[in-house]
Parts: structure tokens; sequence; C-alpha cells
């Protein structure tokens, strides 16, 4: 008999296609009675596929009795009460290496999108202005100063591809690194010497608004902001009053507080590039990702060790 796997939001079609195969799925977006479905099926779920942004709230894992494993397709864990799983014993996996260079990438393009004002550019285009004249000029993303807040597998893979723009790189990170970057060993102190700061570090209770009002005011009226981790380590307010008050030059962000709501001040300015978190949204990755989600669930349920453990 199949076991039964709660899936909370929609996959590739070639893996979702997999698990029909492996496990009795039962798909929490689509359920309208959500209370009658728990109160029906709750006991016997033992498995549950997630997204990193959307994870398990405790009160749903609390409803489980059976759970044995939260598959994570993603690779933040923030959403997921680890100290429950622990005293609970279920393991919780995530699929990290997987999405490090879409990620990556994502950065330095958003980068390039905001200093270079391709927004603005096509805009110009398109709306038929540049007959009326030229856009103003943009900021070259060559020979820049940028920090990395966060030197992990993604701030590596973002200081690598940063060095083919003769950048000069420094970093913040929970510790030294044995890297040729400059180390900082705040936050603040990291804004203040650079132009662009990208932050890339995993979100935890510690990393919460940890570029808070301080450090944007460090990176000043001529630094730009770019967030590729999650929308918890940006004081979002604090960047909003900051933005409005000329005290950046502009942001590029994929992530935010209170996805997919969206603070609507951003919506009005022209030096605010905004993606709808993409960071591995790409056909190559997910498929990827799902593929890791897979290979933990059949060792979970194989009795092998998993390949990706969080807990």
């Amino acid at each position: 008999m199949k076991p039964d796997l709660l899936q909370t939001y929609p996959l590739q079609p070639q893996i979702e296609a997999e698990l029909q195969k492996r496990f009795r799925v039962h798909r929490w977006h689509e359920i309208s009675d959500k209370q009658a479905f728990l109160q029906a099926e709750a006991a016997s779920i033992k498995a549950v596929v997630t997204g990193g942004h959307i994870g398990v709230a405790p009160e749903l894992a609390t409803c489980l009795p059976a759970l044995e494993i939260v598959a994570i397709n993603g690779v933040g864990f923030d959403k997921v009460d680890l100290d429950q799983a622990r005293e609970r014993g279920f393991r919780v996996t995530n699929t990290p290496d997987v999405l490090t260079e879409d990620v990556a990438d994502l950065a330095i393009g958003l980068s390039v999108m905001l200093l270079r004002q391709l927004v603005n550019a096509d805009h110009h285009v398109r709306s038929g202005a540049w007959k009326r004249g030229e856009m103003p000029l943009g900021n070259k993303a060559s020979r820049r100063r940028y920090g990395i807040y966060g030197l992990g597998r993604i701030g590596r893979a973002i200081a690598a591809r940063l060095e083919a723009f003769n950048a000069e790189i420094s970093y913040f990170s929970r510790q030294k690194q044995d890297v040729a970057y400059e180390y900082h060993p705040t936050a603040v102190s990291l804004a203040s010497a650079c132009d662009v700061l990208i932050v890339a570090a995993a979100a935890t209770p510690e990393t919460k608004h940890a570029i808070n009002r301080e450090v944007l005011e460090a990176l000043g009226p001529d630094g730009v902001l770019v967030n590729v981790a999650r929308g918890s380590l940006v004081d979002e307010k604090a960047l909003v009053d900051i933005l409005l008050a000329g005290g950046l030059k502009g942001a590029a962000l994929d992530v935010f507080e209170n996805e997919p709501h969206v603070p609507e001040a951003l919506f009005g300015m022209r030096n605010v590039v905004l993606a709808p978190h993409i960071g591995a949204a790409t056909h190559e990755t997910r498929l990827e990702m799902g593929a890791l989600v897979l290979a933990n669930l059949d060792a979970h349920f194989a009795g092998r060790d998993l390949p990706t453990p969080v807990v």
C-alpha cells in the first residue's frame, strides 16, 4: 500500500508523476475544505512535500501525528519549525547546491538591470520616449565595489561571477573564511565599504532584519541593495522610507517579507527592480530540485541515509 503524502503546491509535471507512482498524493493547495480533509486523512499522512517559501506551519504539522518526513523543494528551511521536528522525530530535507547557479546568476542579472537601468531602457523604447530624446545615463557594473552579505554556497558563486567584472569584492559571514576577499565583521562595516550590497545569507532568527536602517544608511545615497536571499533579512519599512527619501540609489529585490504581497510604495519607483521570487525558477533547476526531493523520500522510506538532511 502506498504511503500518504501531502503536497502543498504545484511541482513540475514530471516530478508530480513520479510522486504519484510512489505515494497516495493529496494536493493541499487544491483542497477547499481543509478542516474536513484533516479530519478524514490527517492520521495517515506520513510525508509532506513543500516549498521553501511555504514550509509547514507548526499548527499543520501538529495535526499530522504520523508525519515522518518533510521534504522541502528548495534550500530555505526557515518556514519549518526545526525544534518541533526534533521533538516529534520527523525528518526535514532540502535541495541545496542544485539551485546555487541560478540564484547567483539572478543576483548578477538584477545588479546589471539596476545599474544599467535596463527596465527603464525597455520602457523608454516601448513608450516611444526615445523619439523625443535620450534616456538618462546609467552606471557601470564593472570595476565597482560589491559587498556580499553571506558567503555560503550562493555567496561564493556570486563572488566568482563578480570576479569577471573586475569587481572589488568584500563580504560578511558568521566566520572569516579562507578567501581572497576582504572580510567585514559587521553588516554596517560591509555596507559602508561597497557600492552594491548583495544579500545572500540564510534566513534564521539571527538574520531577521539584519539589513536594517543603520545598514541601509551606511550604504548611502550612491549605494544599491540587491536581495536574492529571503525577504525577512531586510527591514522593508526602513528600505521603503530610505528609498522615498533618496537615501539609496536603488534596489533590486527578488524576495519580500510577506510574499506575494509587496509594499505598494515600491511599484512607482523607477530606481527599483522587482521580481516574484524567481531565484531558482528555471526548467532545468526545478527538475533537479524535484529529483533531489524524490531521492530524499526514496531514501527515507527505504531506511537509507538521507542525501540532504536538515534534521
